[in-house]
């Protein structure tokens, strides 16, 4: 559980993301994590993923393998997460299996991307969003949805500061997130 948030304001896009790892009961805080950071950097943006822990060195590793991968786009995200679900099933031993009757194979994990095109959201089936202003994921996500709507037309706040002021909040109400946190920025490219 996490609270995870992209943001794009004026000519600047923000990730944030939240510290705290869940195990059912059990929770792991940045002071008892090395590696608290739920956010890294690949193909010149930033990614960050929630739903198993597993996921987030899987994709690492996977990005880092396949050096002609495309996030420049809606569609170009959706061929490369598509070229990625093979590869995470044969060589990460990713068990796509969800509900019988699902129309397609899952990959498992529900991923933010912040880069210089924009603000992306990939879900488990592969489905692809373009965001315009902001958007969440995790356990957190709806208190930081709710929290970055109501700031974000404020003309003193950076992409920055309403990702910081999303996580914050999801951290205040969601019992599976804690601060400290993590934000990113990257300007969007003209």
């Amino acid at each position: 559980m996490t609270t995870v948030v992209v943001v794009k304001k004026g000519n600047e896009v923000a990730i944030a993301a939240d510290s705290q790892s869940t195990f059912g009961d059990t929770r792991l805080s940045a002071a008892f994590d090395t590696k608290w950071n739920k956010i890294f950097k690949a193909h010149g943006g930033y990614f960050s993923i929630c739903g198993s822990a597993a996921h987030d060195l899987v994709l690492q590793a996977a990005l880092k393998k396949a050096k002609t991968l495309d996030f420049t786009s809606r569609m170009a995200i959706f061929d490369s997460f598509r070229k990625l679900h093979p590869k995470l099933k044969e060589e990460y031993f990713l068990k796509p299996d969800e509900e019988e009757d699902e129309a397609y194979e899952s990959s498992q994990m529900t991923v933010l991307l912040a880069n210089p095109h924009g603000i992306y959201g990939v879900f488990s089936l592969r489905e692809v969003y373009e965001f315009e202003r902001y958007w969440a994921i995790g356990s957190g996500r709806d208190y930081a949805i709710g929290a970055m709507h109501a700031v974000y037309d404020r003309d003193d706040l950076t992409a920055a500061d309403i990702a910081k002021i999303g996580v914050e909040t999801g951290c205040t109400f969601d019992v599976a997130s804690s601060l400290p946190m993590t934000i990113y920025t990257l300007p969007l490219a003209e």
